[in-house]
């Protein structure tokens, strides 16, 4: 649903830290900068839930490895003259006022508050996270906002007690205001007094045999006028670890409840499952919803080609080129290259920035893409990589962490790194 009202609202997304849990394939870009869904990057998510919701001033604001973002942004997001909507990367800068780099959450905006402040009809500001998948209308979490005269009003989901330890924890009285804020705590039985009440697990239809927690989403909405005399004020750097708590019973802050499909894919694990779980025949979150888009940057590809195939509860992007190999419950990227007899299972793909050509490749060297013969399970296939044949990619010795060359066993999981080379008859 799009309110006129919405031309007041400006969207701020973070582009994060140097992305360390989702390294390396944080290696060469920043966070929103990854790759997802075979053909979309992670940024995608909160730019298109803000055109969704007719938020059309957004600002991106970027620093680590931040070259492709910037450039993605730019070639994707575009609004014609007559909508007074605009999409701007605000890029880390030093100034005669700091010559710092950006600390946190807060130490972002409080940093680039003058550019977020200089649009004199944006009245409130919703600062969104670079890596999450979801789909949200902001419409209503202004709307309650607005109704609750709140001075913050925070998104909150529920998640499992075994999470508990990654997100700040809140808890809140019979309006939905916050009464209690603590930001990832690892003693146990103060996570447990942050437990839902059984009432309302009854209420949200949640199972009585489990314990939840509500989780902040990372996402706040403040008035602008409000926004820009905090960071006037304080000096403090992260939202979630010191602005927050720091207003507990000094301000009025709100929670909002997001009761759909969220997922925070800011760790390898995460991200992994999130993109696997998307072949399911119902995934929870739908790339195919006409009402409610992901958009992403146009490529003008060919249809992908399938020469004998057998594919199943998979994802297959544009432009690629498979030939005779089987693909089982795994998303491949665009102008992705597998060649015969190669076996995919449980793996994301994620294909390549370009096509090899005659005058790029060279005579005798591993080809762009996968060799003949490889078998490949549970893993990631960073862009650009060269696999050789007769490769396995199998976590042979069932390590959760080892470094190699041109790959990261994390979690398990094997990732191998944008543009690494793997020779013929390789196995991991």
């Amino acid at each position: 649903m799009n309110n006129p009202n919405m031309n007041h609202v400006a969207g701020i997304i973070l582009g994060g830290g140097k992305g360390t849990r989702l390294f390396p394939l944080t290696k060469e870009r920043s966070k929103p900068a990854v790759p997802l869904a075979g053909k979309y990057r992670l940024v995608d998510i909160p730019v298109s839930n803000c055109i969704n919701s007719g938020i059309k001033k957004i600002f991106v604001i970027t620093q680590f490895n931040s070259e492709s973002l910037n450039r993605s942004v730019y070639e994707t997001y575009k609004f014609d003259h007559f909508s007074h909507g605009y999409i701007r990367i605000l890029a880390a800068e030093q100034s005669m006022e700091s010559k710092e780099w950006l600390q946190g959450t807060a130490d972002a905006i409080r940093k680039n508050i003058k550019h977020i402040s200089a649009d004199m009809n944006v009245r409130y500001c919703m600062i969104l996270s670079g890596d999450q998948l979801y789909k949200m209308d902001y419409n209503q979490i202004i709307s309650k906002h607005k109704e609750s005269s709140a001075d913050v009003t925070i998104a909150l989901t529920v998640v499992d007690k075994a999470k508990a330890s990654e997100f700040g924890l809140a808890m809140v009285d019979d309006k939905g205001d916050i009464t209690a804020f603590t930001e990832k705590p690892k003693d146990t039985s103060l996570i447990k007094s942050y437990y839902i009440p059984s009432s309302v697990k009854q209420s949200e239809g949640l199972s009585p045999d489990k314990d939840y927690v509500l989780a902040n989403m990372g996402i706040y909405l403040f008035s602008k006028d409000y926004l820009c005399e905090l960071m006037e004020s304080t000096d403090e750097a992260d939202f979630g670890k010191h602005i927050i708590p720091s207003l507990l019973g000094k301000k009025k802050l709100t929670g909002f409840f997001h009761n759909a499909y969220w997922e925070d894919i800011g760790t390898i694990r995460a991200f992994y499952e999130a993109n696997i779980k998307l072949t399911s025949p119902s995934p929870q979150i739908s790339f195919y919803d006409t009402e409610h888009p992901i958009y992403a940057q146009p490529l003008f590809l060919p249809p992908t080609r399938l020469e004998q195939c057998d594919i199943r509860d998979s994802l297959i992007s544009d432009g690629c080129n498979v030939h005779k190999v089987s693909i089982n419950r795994s998303v491949i990227g665009v102008r992705s290259i597998i060649n015969r007899n190669t076996s995919i299972t449980d793996s994301i793909i994620m294909g390549a920035d370009y096509y090899e050509t005659r005058e790029t490749g060279k005579e005798g060297q591993i080809k762009l893409g996968i060799g003949n013969n490889c078998v490949i399970e549970r893993a990631i296939i960073d862009k650009n990589a060269y696999i050789g044949n007769n490769v396995k990619i199998i976590n042979q010795e069932k390590s959760d962490y080892r470094e190699g060359d041109g790959y990261l066993i994390k979690d398990g999981i094997v990732v191998v790194e944008k543009g690494a080379v793997i020779p013929d008859g390789t196995v991991i």
